[in-house]
C-alpha cells in the first residue's frame, strides 16, 4: 500500500505541476485540457508525461524544441509522493488521510508558486485556511492568538527595517519592505489552528532555521532579494505534523 500511495502521490504531484504553472498566470485548468511544453506550446504525449521517469528518459529536455524542463517539475512530484506516503503512513486510509492530503497539496502548491514569483493568489490562501478549519486538530483559539501575534511581530519588525535599519543603511528600497509577506500571515494561522501555540513556535523556529541558507546565499550574492517564507512555514509545519508526538515531550 505504500508503493501505491507513493504512486499516486507522484501522478498527483503532475497535477500540481499544472496549478503552480497555470493558477498564477491565469490560464484554464480545462482548456488545454492536455499539458503543453511552455517554450514551444506543443502538446505533451501522454508517454512523455509520466510522472519522473519521462523527465528522466527525455534527460530533462522538451522531445520536440529541445528546450530544458525546469528541474522543478520532477521535484513537486517526488515531494507529493513523498507528502502522500507519510501521511498514509499516519493516518492511514481514512478521513483523516483525504483531509489532510488536501491540505499539504494545497500547501505545497502555494509553497512553488511562492518561490517562483515572492507572491501567492489570494484565493488560493483563504481555501487552504477555512479548508483547514475542518481539519480534527484545529482550533480557532489557537489559530486567532497565533496569528494575532505574528501580525504585532511583523509590525514591530517592519517599523525598525523602515524606520532603523533603512537610515543608517541609507538604503531607500528598505523603507518599503516589510517583515513577512502578507501570504505568511494565512499559513501561520494554519499552523496555529492545528499544532496549538506550544508546537506552532516549534514548527516557526524549524521554518527559520531552514530558511537560513537561502538568505545566507542571497547575503553572499548581495542580491536585493526577499526571501520566500510559506515553503519554509510548510516545511516546519509538516516534520512537527509528523512527529507531534515525540515533540510534545518537550514541554
Amino acid at each position: 500500500m505504500y508503493i501505491v500511495s507513493f504512486i499516486f502521490g507522484l501522478i498527483f504531484g503532475s497535477f500540481l505541476n499544472m496549478l503552480i504553472y497555470r493558477l498564477p498566470l491565469g490560464i484554464s485548468l480545462i482548456n488545454p485540457k492536455r499539458s503543453i511544453c511552455p517554450n514551444c506550446n506543443n502538446t505533451i504525449k501522454w508517454y512523455e508525461n509520466i510522472p519522473v521517469i519521462s523527465y528522466i528518459f527525455l534527460k530533462g529536455k522538451c522531445a520536440n524544441c529541445k528546450e530544458n524542463i525546469s528541474v522543478v517539475y520532477p521535484v513537486v512530484e517526488l515531494i507529493t509522493a513523498l507528502v502522500t506516503t507519510v501521511l498514509f503512513y499516519k493516518f492511514g486510509f481514512t478521513i483523516s488521510f483525504i483531509m489532510n492530503l488536501i491540505l499539504f497539496y494545497s500547501l505545497i502548491v502555494l509553497s512553488f508558486i511562492d518561490l517562483q514569483y515572492k507572491a501567492v493568489p489570494d484565493y488560493l490562501l483563504l481555501f487552504s485556511l477555512v479548508f483547514a478549519m475542518f481539519i480534527d486538530e484545529f482550533s480557532f483559539y489557537g489559530c486567532f492568538i497565533f496569528a494575532g501575534g505574528f501580525v504585532l511581530l511583523d509590525f514591530f519588525i517592519t517599523f525598525y527595517i523602515q524606520n532603523i535599519k533603512a537610515r543608517f543603511t541609507k538604503n531607500d528600497i528598505l523603507q518599503t519592505q516589510k517583515a513577512l509577506g502578507e501570504g505568511d500571515i494565512p499559513i501561520v494561522a494554519i499552523i496555529g489552528g492545528i499544532l496549538g501555540i506550544k508546537l506552532a513556535l516549534v514548527a516557526v523556529f524549524l521554518s527559520a532555521i531552514f530558511a537560513i541558507l537561502p538568505a545566507i546565499y542571497y547575503a553572499i550574492k548581495k542580491d536585493e532579494i526577499q526571501t520566500p517564507f510559506i515553503p519554509f512555514l510548510t516545511l516546519g509545519f509538516f516534520v512537527v505534523y509528523i512527529l507531534d508526538i515525540k515533540l510534545e515531550k518537550i514541554f
